[in-house]
């Protein structure tokens, strides 16, 4: 019988089919040694797992800069139009392609370890961050001349440890050992200004006496599949070396709540803004490959050959910035500027929740940036012109973007073009734009790439997958469909169920050994792994985890499905409830795990430090993913596509992607619970009322006492005092409202789970319908729909 493969064996079957021979491995094995000799300076004598890391990621690296140069040439040749990505991004560059697993096993080393030692780059906050990754894959794969554009920030959002149950935030030195991946540009430094005054004369408006920071360029190459042929840059923006506005690029600070934190975050979003502008409008002028003097004059084609796309509200800055480019150094007049800015930039809401739609106080934007004030005020008064056909009287005060007795601005309002996702077109804060103007508005549903979320991730689902239907589906996921017609093959149910378990054997392993704890690998793995937020709502699952441990306790001999509940994600620092949520599930998991009368029945634990690398291993072994925000407050999502693509089973509302996946693989392949969007409104509108649901639900009564009572914190019995005041006062995402449902339909989970042919057979049927949410797709959309681009699949000459 022969050994099963390893995960890098399954990866390098998918990944590396027909290129072996196209590589010289001796060369590769010579290349790796000459970085450990001249590069680290180290032998194996002394060389250490970093090293070897190091030694690895630079030969890697060899032979990726050469086809990123070509791109670069060929775009240059072509003069193709090209798109701009302002975003965060979020993961691993990670020694995860066809190149690498072709080196550790001729040199005795162990490539699992590799990769764990390679640093998350923290350059973001959640599911958006982790989006821009996936986006500029499908870029590169789908042969578009595109950049992305964010902060190098020296010290990701934080690392997350629990001590004594809370949340400790840690400083996330991901830079301590450098970056191979990237290359510093210094010879492109950019001025970035920042408060001072302005003066208007003959020649226009000047902004002068202005505090003056440096910024400089730092690229990364971002492969596609196949990347042989084909790469894409992410262009990140660091602070001066040597200067003192180290806040800016210090760390992530989107998550401030004071003036202090509000005029920082401001800051960095025009720090990026104005840098990412300036060279755009540097490789405008340009227009030649290698050429640092200007060959384009005229800005009459600008929006023939630029695209900007901004990625929710952080770099709507971008607005008044390029009219101030246009305006006051290129001297265009206001009409054709604004003709310019509106046909080349547009916008992407995320969310529609109204607090993520940024508001900035008047008095910080006239201090800190006074020219964008005076040209978001002159945008604003064109607009509402009451001569202006376009705008109805009855509109003018919801569409001002600065409200009348506010001392506020939505500078986010004021884009040009929006193209909203599919579940907030047009949200309440857009409507009356809606209503003005309908053709700005389009539905572009997320994606996630399937390099990384199923070929890298889940190797031994992508080897069983392939080789039932071939390939091609690593770059076309719509090739899944072909997967219906084995939802009934007895050797694909049994492979797909074998893998799983695999995986949920594995990731058994790694917590026992990175967290001392044992669970059940037969247990139903059940997982919500997001940021926590009481949207997400972590709470309505706490609340089914208590009932779950009050139902075993009240009858310890009745059979119950062995579950292994699992709950991570970061709480923003300033955020209390967030915090406290995430002390309630350790409380839980506290009494739960040590209780004998559950035994391994029932397992709680909380994943610490959530992130993308601890993502790739919980998302392959999930049997149930949790997807149970409120319905109509998420605006997508991109977990939900994960978990479904590696095979989990669904519970959810009808809400985000949620409502696609449903239609996709039919509503009854997923676990659909709770009250849907016109309910939630009809409940707002009559008035929610959580006692109600309290005084007529006993085992939500039950677990809600317990709360009250100190029973998940004996030591400290009003330590959820503030919990549950929340949920019974004023919980705006209805919490209660759900429970009856949500409970019941986990009911339906545990019956399913019972019936393992069953299970996996709903599984197939799930994966089949996952090919929709491609971030190929997404992107594809976006290039012809909105940025007037074409995909091409055409591979570009290899270097010389």
């Amino acid at each position: 019988m022969s050994r099963p493969l390893s995960d890098e064996e399954r990866r390098r079957q998918i990944s590396v089919r027909g290129l072996a021979g196209a590589e010289n491995v001796s060369e590769l094995k010579r290349n790796f040694n000459r970085h450990l000799h001249f590069t680290l300076v180290k032998d194996r004598n002394v060389a250490t797992s970093r090293d070897y890391y190091f030694a690895l990621a630079h030969t890697v690296r060899d032979h990726l800069v050469g086809r990123w140069l070509r791109t670069q040439q060929y775009y240059y040749e072509k003069d193709p139009k090209v798109g701009e990505r302002d975003m965060e991004r979020h993961g691993r560059d990670v020694l995860r392609c066809p190149l690498t697993p072709l080196i550790p096993s001729q040199l005795g080393l162990d490539m699992e370890e590799l990769q764990e030692i390679e640093e998350d780059a923290g350059l973001g906050n959640g599911g958006l961050g982790r989006l821009a990754a996936c986006f500029l894959d499908s870029m590169a794969t789908l042969g578009l001349a595109a950049y992305g554009y964010g902060i190098r920030y020296e010290f990701g959002i934080f690392n997350q440890r629990i001590a004594g149950g809370w949340q400790v935030e840690e400083a996330d030195d991901w830079l301590r050992y450098g970056n191979p991946w990237e290359k510093a540009r210094p010879e492109y430094t950019i001025p970035v200004r920042f408060y001072g005054r302005v003066e208007h004369g003959p020649g226009g408006a000047r902004w002068l006496d202005t505090q003056v920071r440096g910024t400089g360029v730092v690229q990364v190459g971002t492969g596609g599949y196949s990347w042989f042929f084909k790469g894409k840059e992410l262009r990140l923006k660091q602070k001066e070396l040597g200067g003192q506005f180290w806040g800016l690029t210090g760390g992530y600070g989107g998550l401030s709540q004071f003036f202090e934190g509000k005029e920082l975050r401001l800051k960095q979003e025009y720090f990026v803004v104005a840098a990412t502008l300036h060279d755009i409008v540097r490789r405008y002028k340009s227009a030649k490959f290698g050429s640092r003097d200007p060959v384009r004059t005229s800005f009459d084609t600008f929006p023939d050959k630029v695209a900007i796309q901004l990625n929710d509200t952080h770099p709507s800055l971008a607005i008044p910035e390029l009219m101030r480019i246009l305006v006051d150094e290129e001297h265009l007049g206001w009409d054709e500027a604004w003709n310019i800015t509106v046909r080349t930039c547009a916008y992407t809401n995320h969310t529609v929740l109204p607090e993520a739609l940024e508001r900035w106080p008047i008095h910080l934007l006239e201090s800190l940036l006074p020219r964008h004030l005076q040209l978001i005020y002159e945008i604003n008064q064109r607009f509402l012109d009451p001569s202006h056909p376009a705008v109805p009287l009855g509109l003018f005060l919801s569409l001002s973007l600065v409200p009348p007795s506010s001392s506020s601005v939505s500078p986010s309002l004021g884009v040009p073009a929006t193209s909203p996702h599919p579940t907030c077109c047009p949200p309440p804060r857009f409507k009356d734009f809606y209503q003005l103007e309908p053709q700005k508005f389009q539905n572009k549903t997320n994606g996630i790439t399937p390099r990384r979320w199923l070929v890298l991730c889940n190797p031994g689902l992508a080897e069983v997958i392939a080789q039932r239907i071939g390939e091609d589906f690593v770059s076309d996921l719509d090739q899944l469909r072909r997967l219906r017609d084995f939802v009934d093959d007895e050797s694909f149910i049994r492979d797909v169920a074998k893998v799983k378990q695999e995986n949920k054997v594995k990731f058994a392993a790694y917590l026992e050994k990175m967290s001392g704890v044992r669970v059940n690998p037969a247990s139903l793995f059940d997982v919500q792994v997001k940021r926590i937020h009481e949207y997400k709502r972590q709470l309505l699952n706490c609340l089914h985890i208590i009932t779950l441990y009050n139902r075993i306790r009240k009858d310890p001999g009745k059979p119950f499905v062995p579950r292994t509940i699992m709950i991570g994600g970061k709480a923003a620092p300033g955020y209390h409830m967030a915090k406290m949520i995430i002390r309630l599930v350790t409380a839980i998991g506290d009494v739960v795990n040590h209780d004998p009368a559950v035994g391994d029945r029932l397992r709680v634990l909380f994943l610490e430090n959530y992130r993308v690398s601890l993502a790739e291993k919980v998302i392959p072994a999930a049997d149930l993913s949790e997807q149970i925000s409120t319905a109509g407050t998420e605006a997508s999502g991109t977990g939900n596509m994960k978990f479904m693509l590696n095979g989990a089973l669904t519970i959810g509302t009808m809400d985000g992607a949620n409502v696609e996946m449903a239609e996709e693989a039919g509503e009854e392949n997923l676990f659909i619970f709770g009250m849907r969007v016109p309910e939630v409104e009809a409940l707002d509108r009559q008035g929610y009322r959580a006692q109600e649901f309290y005084d007529r639900l006993p085992e939500l009564r039950q677990a809600v006492d317990q709360l009250s009572s100190g029973f998940f914190s004996p030591r400290q019995p009003d330590l959820f005092r503030d919990i549950v005041n929340m949920l019974m006062n004023h919980d705006r995402f209805k919490v209660f409202a759900d429970y009856e449902a949500y409970v019941k339909c986990q009911e339906k989970v545990s019956a399913l789970y019972k019936n393992p042919r069953e299970w996996t057979r709903t599984v197939i049927r799930n994966i089949a319908a996952s090919g929709k949410f491609s971030s190929d797709r997404t992107i594809a959309q976006y290039a012809r729909e909105i940025w007037g681009c074409e995909p091409s699949r055409d591979r570009i000459p290899a270097p010389d």
